[in-house]
């Protein structure tokens, strides 16, 4: 591939709900531009951006890919998203690289929750973007219902570039509002212009005036022109409208067909008229040598620097870091300071990805994105530059996953493999999350949803040829005491030989820490029991808390303290104090009203205002107490609620069913509170095959 310089460079990302054809658009994107000869399909599992077995086989897109496109003399790095929104964490890292985007719409479904979660990502970013409207083959799509509803919801900035014209139902060509010319397809491709239809001109009228009052505002020479009736030039209106489109106050509507790939030809051309390239956007990161603002603005005259925005792990290709060139020039060969982890990276050979496949180029320059392979000790989020110039740049805030489900291998002596293929896959997403729970004996897997978890659960085994199974998560309940208890125990045991004698006096009560698992004490008086036997009574009852007799669960917030007992001279020993002590503590602690405790978690949910009753209403229904409500502006509300860990299983399924996937949440620990006693009864019976005793003598 060539060399381009960055001027002659857009890195646009294509985002949209799930399904509104932002795959099938990068398709016929790459097949107008030549790049293939025919178009792939995302029902045939043949295109160039869903490569990977799992998105064949789901017709989703599940990672991003880059996809090069060569128009006329300028590169195009198109970055195809998924939708689904467990998969946000790929959506971001391409957010990051992005200097504009195209928001994809359904014309048949119209604006869906992807569309608004696509804008609100722009905002966020401070991206340009051209909405482009698919599906306009098809009967019921409506470009002016969806340009209505994108009005209502953006106002004026909202500007339709195009109007489709239909005859007897076809999708046959488009009038250009800008040209105030019309223009029909025809069976090569080309287009053929022809006369506005009658139809069509009072909505022409309207866009137009919309269009001249954007092109009035962005000056004041305009203004004066305008009001004084004069005509704007061609050149003139699409001078203004660059302007426009850069600062995000005009967001140009196209439509097309990607099926019949009409529409591209204007929207790529629109893509490099309008769209900035990488000099036009600013970008700065920190000098860590003298601890000033580095400008880097994508200047290539500047020191090199890089940031990795992916990374791609692949068992049979291996591992890729995608970058954006922040500034300065890279060539093959050349050595990279990684300041996070601080060491130096000689990156060798430079490469463009295109879908699956890998090309080799002499040189990157500054704005462009690109591959780096076998990089060892750099990382997703990590910044490159020069010993002499070191440069971190922010990291990108990628979300946090709250979705957890329990795993174990399926098949016995696979768990390194297990281990070791997650710490690959985790290496790629930055939104999994694996938690090893020793005190409930179980290894947790944490996702953004469901599908996600699958996913990963399939990757394993197509990928990495092992299995695991995914269950409901255990609890993590804690026992407690109520009350006080006293309790005498005498272990006394003969076969032969020395005996075992451990004879204790001891009393159980709150700590009033339950932080801790327990506090132990002794006030022995008269060597009832030797000093040396009290850190075998103290071990006792710190083998004892960990397990404790009501359930089996850890116990916490109890004090123990010893105040009397026996002792045998010969058959003593620290066993049998131990012993006596754990005995003593079981017995005691089911004396001293023992209670059940559950994690409460502080959970906020962001629903838009219309869904708040819905999910308050649910959240009662899971033992939640709805604490506040604060509005978050664009009309969200936040929702704040304690609620048991116990009732958040599935919770995610159930919020995005009843707020059409537009409500989130995140929860963090906050404390345990005495759980109800159906629920404490439910889990003592289910609980009641693992009290029993392992102690062996």
């Amino acid at each position: 591939m060539n060399v381009y310089t960055t001027d002659k460079v857009r890195n646009v990302v294509l985002l949209g709900h799930g399904g509104c054809g932002k795959t099938s658009l990068a398709e016929a994107m790459a097949f107008l531009s030549g790049i293939t000869t025919r178009m792939g399909t995302v029902a045939d599992g043949n295109t160039i951006s869903d490569f990977d077995k799992e998105e064949a086989k789901r017709l989703c897109s599940i990672h991003t890919s880059v996809i090069p496109i060569i128009w006329q003399d300028t590169k195009i790095n198109l970055l195809d998203t998924p939708g689904s929104f467990d998969f946000i964490g790929e959506v971001e890292e391409a957010v990051s690289a992005a200097d504009a985007a195209i928001i994809v719409v359904s014309g048949k479904a119209g604006i869906e929750t992807g569309t608004r979660r696509a804008w609100e990502l722009c905002e966020q970013y401070k991206l340009p973007r051209i909405i482009f409207v698919t599906d306009m083959d098809i009967d019921n799509a409506s470009y002016r219902q969806v340009v209505e509803d994108l009005q209502a919801m953006y106002g004026k900035k909202i500007a339709p570039f195009h109007l489709p014209v239909r005859e007897n139902g076809e999708f046959v060509g488009y009038v250009n509002v800008v040209q105030q010319k019309a223009k029909r397809w025809k069976q090569d491709g080309t287009v053929e212009k022809f006369e506005v239809p009658e139809y069509s001109k009072e909505n022409l009228g309207i866009c137009r005036e919309a269009l001249l009052e954007a092109v009035a505002e962005t000056s004041e020479e305009f203004m004066e022109r305008y009001f004084n009736g004069d005509e704007f030039s061609e050149d003139e209106i699409r001078q203004a409208l660059r302007v426009n489109v850069i600062d995000g106050s005009i967001i140009p509507v196209l439509m097309g067909s990607n099926i019949l790939a009409r529409g591209m030809y204007t929207l790529m051309s629109d893509v490099v008229k309008y769209l900035p390239s990488p000099d036009r956007r600013t970008c700065a990161g920190i000098n860590t040598k003298t601890n000033e603002v580095y400008q880097a603005d994508y200047n290539f005259s500047k020191s090199k620097s890089a940031y990795v925005f992916k990374t791609i792990v692949d068992p049979y290709i291996g591992r890729y870091s995608l970058i954006k060139v922040n500034s300065g020039v890279l060539k093959t060969d050349d050595v990279l300071y990684n300041f996070h982890r601080d060491t130096d990276e000689k990156i060798g050979r430079l490469y463009v990805i295109r879908g699956s496949k890998v090309e080799e180029v002499p040189e990157l320059h500054a704005g462009d994105i690109g591959a780096l392979a076998k990089l060892s000790n750099t990382f997703t989020t990590d910044s490159l530059s020069t010993r002499n110039q070191p440069v971190a740049y922010i990291r990108t805030n990628i979300s946090k996953p709250y979705v957890c489900m329990r795993y174990k291998a399926k098949n016995k002596g696979d768990e390194d493999k297990i281990s070791q293929a997650l710490q690959k896959i985790l290496l790629e997403d930055l939104t999994l999350r694996v938690e090893n729970d020793s005190e409930n004996g179980q290894t947790l897997l944490y996702g953004i949803g469901d599908q996600h978890l699958e996913v990963v659960a399939s990757a394993l085994r197509e990928k990495y040829k092992v299995d695991i199974e995914l269950m409901r998560p255990k609890i993590a309940f804690k026992e407690t005491i109520r009350a006080k208890a006293d309790v005498e125990y005498k272990y006394k045991k003969q076969s032969g030989g020395h005996g075992q004698y451990g004879h204790v006096k001891m009393t159980f009560e709150p700590s009033g820490d339950m932080e801790t698992p327990y506090v132990f004490d002794q006030c022995v008086v008269g060597g009832a029991v030797p000093k040396n036997f009290f850190p075998a009574v103290e071990k006792g009852i710190a083998e004892a808390v960990k397990k404790g007799p009501l359930a089996a669960y850890p116990v916490t917030g109890v004090k123990a303290v010893l105040y009397d007992g026996s002792y045998h001279p010969v058959d003593s020993s620290e066993l049998a104090f131990k012993v006596a002590a754990k005995q003593a503590f079981k017995k005691g602690f089911l004396e001293a009203k023992p209670v059940l405790l559950e994690p409460i978690a502080t959970l906020k949910v962001v629903v838009p205002d219309s869904y708040t009753g819905d999910v308050m209403g649910d959240l009662n229904k899971r033992r939640g107490r709805v604490m506040g409500m604060n509005p978050t502006g664009n009309g969200y509300q936040e929702i704040v609620a304690d609620i048991p860990m116990l009732e958040m299983y599935g919770y995610n399924t159930q919020l995005r069913s009843m707020t059409s996937g537009s409500g989130t949440f995140s929860y963090e620990f906050a404390r345990y509170e005495q759980a109800p006693d159906d629920v404490a009864q439910k889990e003592i019976e289910a609980r009641a095959g693992k009290l029993t005793d392992n102690e062996e003598l």
